[in-house]
């Protein structure tokens, strides 16, 4: 097979692209990956693991960044779940390599780490297995509800408002196509439909973290190369789980994307330990803000990107594989993946990041990080009602302001309320 040119950080709407050669179509942020809700609060020391005692740590509290940016990451995957709005060109794929799936992906490895390690240090093991599988098939059902919601919107769009060209976009071909096939594609996860397709790749990573974790905990190292080599050899090979009815892999490659994951996993198991993962260093800090000022110079400004980007093509033209010199989505490449672990690195430096996560101004996002999963499903449900909305009303920045406004409003009241259930219940 062909590999593909060097992408440009420009990537074109996923609704255009071919199932077969992506698998289910996405917006480009599609992103989000519903977190782990029950992540520990942190501070719990290490007894024994496989090759000795980890070192006891000093507790710490719950870092209030992790549920600010994952609130923050669901604000933007609902912008962009509804395109063709002005606001679309402001979340945070408009400003680097990466959207908000990558940073969601690596904060659920985090929570999976807090939430998770402690119970795997010692026997017995299998309740916490058990719980993270129990987990996985929470993923698997809510996933589940939202593609029938999903399909049950664009058919009454499609019936009572004459909106039938929702049905020629984001993998709904297969429903009129190949009804039956349809059918047995969306249980069996070979199907999934654009904008409601991340929860299938996070739900095989959660699969895998009992084994990952194990790793993490006592052979950090091995976990690191055998990550690695996974996802090297996924991109190499072109390895993916397979569709169906249509042709192609997921779009969201568990074996590219577990590679965000397990390094998520092991800053989550480093923190439980009272510790950061990679310590603070002048010269990380000064490459990790370079990345990212590259980064932003090669999207926003036009020259600079044709000039960048004939340097990758020239790479490419000498030899050097996709996977180091593209911007393919699917696979996790090299420019996606560093561009994700420098912006990871710098909002985690002590300062005022973590002060103002920890204000009043920050809560309304926090409460929506700490309900990320419900409010997640809710607003994968919103957007697509939205852009039937968007299919047959008139355009206008009143119209895109208003609905957007509405459905963040929903999502905020929704976890507000969840919070406030869940406290009276204690």
């Amino acid at each position: 097979m062909s590999e593909p040119l060097p992408q440009s950080p420009h990537r074109a709407p996923t609704e255009q692209r071919a199932p077969a050669q992506r698998g289910a179509a996405h917006g480009d942020a599609a992103r989000g990956g519903a977190a782990h809700g029950d992540a520990a609060r942190g501070g719990v020391t290490h007894g024994g693991v496989a090759r000795g005692d980890v070192p006891q740590r000093s507790p710490v509290g719950r870092d209030p960044r992790l549920d600010f940016f994952r609130g923050l990451a669901l604000v933007m995957i609902f912008i962009n779940h509804v395109p063709g709005t002005i606001y679309e060109h402001l979340t945070n794929r408009n400003f680097g390599f990466t959207d908000a799936a990558e940073g969601f992906v690596l904060m659920s490895g985090v929570a999976a780490g807090l939430a998770y390690s402690q119970g795997l240090v010692r026997a017995p093991r299998w309740p916490t297995v058990a719980r993270i599988w129990n987990r996985a098939w929470l993923l698997y059902l809510v996933h589940i509800m939202t593609a029938v919601a999903a399909i049950a919107i664009v058919a009454a769009a499609a019936l009572w408002w004459d909106a039938t060209p929702m049905l020629t976009r984001n993998n709904f071909q297969a429903l009129l196509g190949t009804p039956l096939k349809f059918l047995i594609g969306i249980p069996s996860l070979g199907h999934q439909l654009g904008y409601v397709n991340i929860l299938p790749m996070y739900m095989m990573l959660l699969l895998a973290t009992p084994l990952f974790l194990w790793l993490a905990l006592g052979r950090p190292v091995v976990l690191v190369a055998v990550s690695v080599l996974i996802w090297w050899a996924a991109a190499h090979f072109r390895l993916n789980l397979p569709n169906y009815p249509t042709a192609g892999g997921w779009f969201f490659n568990p074996l590219s994307w577990q590679l965000i994951f397990c390094t998520g996993l092991l800053i989550g198991v480093a923190l439980k330990q009272g510790r950061r993962l990679v310590p603070v260093r002048g010269w990380l800090v000064a490459l990790a803000a370079v990345y990212l000022v590259l980064a932003l110079v090669w999207i926003r400004v036009p020259v600079a990107g044709k000039t960048f980007g004939a340097a990758l093509g020239h790479l490419r033209d000498i030899g050097f594989p996709f996977y180091i010199v593209g911007f393919d989505k699917t696979f996790v490449t090299l420019p996606r993946l560093l561009h994700i672990l420098a912006l990871a690195y710098i909002l985690s430096l002590p300062g005022w990041v973590r002060r103002f996560c920890a204000s009043g101004v920050a809560r309304p996002i926090v409460l929506m990080g700490q309900n990320a999963l419900p409010v997640f499903a809710l607003g994968t449900i919103l957007a697509i009602l939205m852009q039937a909305v968007k299919e047959v009303a008139p355009r206008s920045i009143v119209e895109d302001s208003l609905i957007l406004l509405g459905g963040l409003s929903a999502q905020f009241g929704f976890a507000w309320a969840k919070t406030r259930l869940s406290t009276r219940r204690r």
